[in-house]
């Protein structure tokens, strides 16, 4: 909000008969050298025991909705929301309806904080800080850095230029000593460095895979594996939030069968069928066919995403799946992957499944379906 104030004729203190700690409504930041704040009437000392009533104004400055700010930062909207609501990083404004609006200065702020986490520092430490603070913090670091590594006048840092097994070794490092923050972090920062697909392709899917085994071996502690999946699951949970989609476009479940309780898999499926622009229901994990039926009835679903990770050895599953094709009908598409899956092939041709090998494979799928 921006402050207009109107000046009145100068008058005697008598006459306006206000004191200057009277208040009429909450102070608002007009109030300059000689002058007292009076709620929404400011007393100007005008000199020979004269004071100027000024009325102020709030007058609505322009703001931006959140795809300008994306557009200008490179941050993701999941992004944006993690560091305004973990670290106040900024306050924007809102409209009547509860829709954000970011100004100016809070776009420079961000593209500040941006580029001081590409330097390598933790947003945590850095969000408290103001632009100046920042600028002064990033120069430092560019300055510190190799000429080689120094970006040239004018040149933006594209995305995709920095090494997504970095990010993947911290976060299990992270995973390794059971800390959550860090773990957090190596995801936001994987998400600014990297576009969407290699953050979900390279990092995010490789890093589930990975502690999975991990589990299996049993060289990773059952506390170790239900942070990270509690980590991951609510960020990407947050990143899917993050897009938009038409209201007319295609509907599909995902999920994981009964007897299936990792449900990271169908939550990243999902995510994926959002950003190719399809409306995704994410149903939870380890649910029976008639549940599953159900629910892709209801949304009048096109196809149903089965993520099947572990066990690679239910003797209940091969049955589950072919009552789910019975339930949904031959029309509607079954699309299923994860690890174990191939464990279960025989069950998913008689299905009539489309097994996939990864979400490359279940981009191209469902890119088939809209065709």
């Amino acid at each position: 909000m921006r402050c207009s104030c109107l000046r009145l004729p100068p008058l005697s203190r008598a006459v306006l008969g206000v004191r200057s700690s009277s208040k009429l409504a909450r102070p608002v930041n007009c109030a300059g050298a000689g002058r007292s704040k009076c709620g929404l009437l400011c007393l100007e000392d005008c000199g020979n025991g004269q004071k100027s009533l000024v009325c102020c104004v709030m007058e609505p400055t322009l703001g931006h909705p959140i795809k300008v700010v994306v557009r200008r930062t490179g941050l993701s909207a999941h992004v944006i929301r993690v560091w305004e609501k973990r670290y106040q990083a900024v306050v924007p404004e809102r409209t009547t309806t509860n829709r954000r609006l970011y100004s100016d200065e809070d776009i420079a702020h961000l593209q500040w904080l941006q580029q001081a986490v590409q330097a390598g520092q933790s947003i945590g430490r850095i969000a408290h800080l103001s632009t100046p603070e920042l600028m002064k913090l990033v120069r430092a670091e560019q300055a510190a850095a190799p000429l080689t590594q120094r970006p040239t006048d004018g040149e933006v840092e594209k995305k995709d230029t920095a090494d997504p097994g970095e990010f993947l070794a911290q976060a299990l490092v992270a995973v390794q000593g059971l800390d959550a923050v860090s773990l957090e972090e190596q995801l936001v920062r994987a998400s600014i460095a990297l576009s969407q697909r290699h953050l979900l392709e390279e990092v995010v899917q490789p890093l589930m895979e990975r502690i999975g085994q991990m589990w299996q071996e049993g060289t990773l502690r059952v506390s170790d594996e239900h942070m990270a999946s509690a980590v991951v699951c609510s960020f990407i949970g947050n990143l899917r939030a993050s897009f938009q989609v038409s209201a007319t476009a295609p509907h599909v479940v995902a999920t994981t069968p009964a007897g299936q309780l990792h449900e990271i898999g169908a939550l990243l499926a999902s995510v994926v069928a959002t950003s190719e622009g399809w409306n995704s229901t994410f149903l939870g994990p380890n649910l029976p066919a008639e549940e599953i039926a159900g629910a892709a009835a209801q949304k009048g679903a096109k196809a149903v995403l089965l993520s099947i990770i572990y066990p690679g050895d239910d003797p209940h599953l091969g049955g589950e799946l072919l009552k789910l094709r019975r339930l949904i009908g031959g029309d509607m598409a079954l699309l299923a992957g994860g690890r174990a899956a191939p464990h279960y092939q025989r069950f998913l041709n008689q299905a009539g499944a489309v097994t996939l090998t990864d979400l490359n494979n279940l981009r191209d799928s469902l890119n088939a379906l809209r065709s």
